[in-house]
C-alpha cells in the first residue's frame, strides 16, 4: 500500500521521500569490463553480448533498408496514422527552439557574433526488452533533424528472434534515421563511443536505458557528449479536493508500470481525496497486465503527502523537482508562475502525463532524480554547438591594446601581453 504522510513545516523530504539509492561498484566494474571489450575487439564483442544478454547468435548487427520497409508494411494504418501525427506535433513543437546565427557591430573595426552548427553525427539508444518504444525515437531523432545532424544512428536490442520490432523501425523510418544496429546495452554506447568494424563512432549519444546504459553513458562522458544520465520515472501530482481520485490514481500507476524503482506521488489538500485514491489504486493495479511491476513501484517509492495549503504542496514539488509535474486543480495558471523546477508540467484535471509522452510536442526525454533543478528537456539546442565570432580592424585593436596587455600582465602572462603589443612595434619605432 502506498505511504501516506502528513506533513509537518520541519520535516525533511529527504526522509518522507528517499529517492532511490544504491551501490553501483558491481555494475561499474561490469559495464566498465564490457566497455573495455568492445574497444579492444569490435564487432566480435557485440556478438557475443549479444548471446550473452539477448540470447541470440548473429552474423550481421545492420538493419537493411529491406527491412525497414518491410517492417513498415506491416504497421495497420491507423497505427502509422497516430506516429505521422505524433510526428508532426513533434516537429512543429521543437522547430519553435531553433537558434540562428547573429552578428553586432559593437563599434567602429569590431564585428562580434556567434554561429550555430549542428553535431555531425548523434547516436541514439532505444530500449527494448519488456517493452518497445517507438515513442523514443520520435523524441530523439526529430530535434536532432531539425538541427541539422548529418547522420543519425540508432542502437536498440534484438529481440529472441534477431530482429527488431516493426514498430521500432516504422518510427525510425518516418523519423529519418541514417543507420539502425541491432545491439543494446552497454556495450552499445561503448561501440557508439569508439566505433567498430561496423558501427561508426559518434559524436553524441542521446536516449534513455537501463542501470547499466546510463553508468556505460556516464563512463564515455568526455570522449563523446551525452545528454544526462537518465534515473527511474517519476510524477508528482499536485491536487485538491476538486480533483478526480480515479484519474489521480490513474496518472499515479503510469509511471509505477515502467519500472519498479518508479516514482509517483500525490501532494494533496485533502485527506477526503487521499482515502478515495488509495481505494482506487488498489482496484487499478488489479486490473493492469503489468500489475507486479507497478504494485512494486507504489508500495516502495509510492508517496501521498498531505499539506495544510496549495503554497506549501508547491514548494514541496520545487524541492523534489520532479520529471513530470501534474497540476490538478482548477485553475492551474494562477501558480504556474510559482513553479521553479520541474521536468514536464502538465496543466489542468485533463492534461495527463501520457500525453507527453506521445503525442502533444514537447519532449518526453526529461530530467529525473532532481536534476530538473539545473537541466531542462531534450531539445534541439542538445544537438547543435554554438561558436562565437570576434573581428577587430588594427584600429579598433589599438583603441583597447593597453587594457588587453595590461589584463595579461595582472594575470602574469607576458605572452599574451605581448600577441598584442607586437603588432604595434613597427609603428611605435617610427
Amino acid at each position: 500500500m502506498i505511504r501516506t504522510i502528513k506533513y509537518e513545516e520541519k520535516m525533511s523530504l529527504d526522509e518522507i521521500f528517499p529517492r532511490s539509492q544504491f551501490s553501483y561498484e558491481d555494475i561499474n566494474e561490469k559495464v566498465k569490463n564490457i566497455i573495455e571489450d568492445v574497444k579492444e575487439n569490435g564487432d566480435k564483442a557485440l556478438f557475443k553480448y549479444n548471446e550473452m544478454f539477448d540470447n541470440v547468435i548473429m552474423t550481421d548487427l545492420t538493419v537493411s533498408s529491406e527491412e525497414i520497409e518491410e517492417a513498415y508494411s506491416r504497421i495497420d494504418n491507423k497505427f502509422k496514422e497516430t506516429l505521422k501525427i505524433a510526428h508532426d506535433n513533434i516537429k512543429k513543437f521543437h522547430e519553435k527552439q531553433v537558434r540562428n546565427n547573429f552578428f553586432v557591430n559593437e563599434n567602429d573595426g569590431v564585428i562580434l557574433g556567434q554561429i550555430i552548427n549542428p553535431i555531425e553525427k548523434v547516436g541514439v539508444y532505444v530500449p527494448g526488452g519488456t517493452a518497445s518504444y517507438p515513442s523514443t525515437v520520435l523524441m530523439n531523432v526529430i530535434p536532432a533533424k531539425i538541427a541539422g545532424v548529418n547522420e543519425i544512428v540508432l542502437v536498440t536490442p534484438p529481440n529472441k528472434n534477431g530482429k527488431i520490432d516493426d514498430v521500432i523501425l516504422a518510427s525510425a523510418k518516418i523519423a529519418g534515421v541514417d543507420k539502425i544496429y541491432k545491439i543494446g546495452g552497454a556495450q552499445s554506447i561503448a561501440a557508439l563511443s569508439y566505433g567498430t568494424e561496423t558501427v561508426p563512432k559518434v559524436y553524441k549519444i542521446v536516449g534513455p536505458g537501463n542501470i547499466y546504459v546510463a553508468m556505460a553513458k556516464k563512463m564515455v562522458y568526455g570522449e563523446v557528449a551525452i545528454d544526462m544520465v537518465a534515473g527511474p520515472s517519476e510524477i508528482l501530482i499536485i491536487a485538491d479536493e476538486s480533483a478526480n481520485a480515479a484519474n489521480i490514481a490513474a496518472d499515479l500507476l503510469s509511471q509505477a508500470e515502467h519500472d519498479k524503482l518508479a516514482s509517483s506521488v500525490l501532494v494533496t489538500t485533502s485527506e477526503i481525496l487521499t482515502e478515495n485514491v488509495k481505494v482506487e489504486l488498489e482496484k487499478q493495479l488489479k486490473l493492469l497486465p503489468r500489475e507486479e511491476t507497478a504494485r512494486e513501484s507504489i508500495n516502495n517509492n509510492g508517496r501521498i503527502i498531505i499539506t495544510k495549503t496549495l503554497d506549501e504542496a508547491i514548494n514541496i514539488s520545487n524541492e523534489i523537482a520532479p520529471e513530470h509535474l501534474e497540476i490538478c486543480i482548477d485553475d492551474p495558471f494562477s501558480v504556474l508562475s510559482k513553479i521553479k523546477n520541474a521536468g514536464s508540467i502538465f496543466l489542468g484535471k485533463n492534461t495527463p502525463e501520457a500525453l507527453g509522452d506521445y503525442l502533444a510536442g514537447p519532449n518526453h526525454t526529461l530530467p529525473t532524480s532532481g536534476t530538473a533543478k539545473f537541466s531542462s528537456p531534450l531539445s534541439v539546442d542538445d544537438f547543435i554547438k554554438k561558436s562565437s565570432v570576434i573581428y577587430y580592424t588594427k584600429e579598433a585593436l589599438e583603441k583597447v591594446k593597453d587594457n588587453v596587455i595590461n589584463f595579461a600582465k595582472n594575470e602574469g602572462l607576458d605572452a599574451h601581453a605581448n600577441s598584442v603589443s607586437v603588432r604595434f612595434e613597427e609603428q611605435e619605432e617610427k
